[in-house]
């Protein structure tokens, strides 16, 4: 049979347990969503993709360049990949789209292939479509020009 020295501290872990739990279940939930969690909102509004006259700006030297165009449906499997039948030669001059890097044909090795790289194939790892959207919160973000 357990001490009455030793089960004072395992009630008192038991308490302090359950006192936290009743305060976290108290709180209100933060989130992005304009609506409480409890409801369903409305879907938000989709937003047409944007090119400015100039172009997109980069934050960095390396930045892989925005997508100015829906992507929604483009379908990129192992065995497809919808942003090479434009951007892919010779479909770049067929539709008069920017052409892949040539940094995307070598491998990890830096051996030069006839195709794109297994490493570079799925486009959006790197590259995101570009929208015209409210920003969710707050952002200070300066780019590499404008940093001191």
């Amino acid at each position: 049979m357990a001490t009455p020295k030793l089960l004072l501290p395992v009630v008192a872990v038991l308490v302090a347990s359950v006192s936290l739990v009743a305060y976290g279940a108290a709180q209100e939930t933060k989130t992005l969503r304009e609506t409480p969690l409890t409801e369903s909102g409305a879907p938000p509004d989709l937003y047409k993709q944007s090119m400015p006259a100039e172009g997109f700006g980069r934050a960095y030297r390396q930045q892989p360049p925005l997508i100015p165009h829906k992507v929604d449906g483009y379908q990129v499997t192992v065995g497809n990949n919808a942003c090479m039948g434009c951007h892919d030669w010779p479909g770049n001059t067929r539709f008069n789209a920017p052409k892949i890097s040539e940094t995307h044909y070598v491998d990890r090795q830096g051996v030069r292939l006839d195709k794109v790289s297994g490493t570079r194939y799925f486009c959006q790892q790197c590259h995101v479509p570009q929208a015209d959207a409210k920003p969710l919160v707050g952002n200070s973000f300066r780019n590499a020009t404008q940093a001191n």
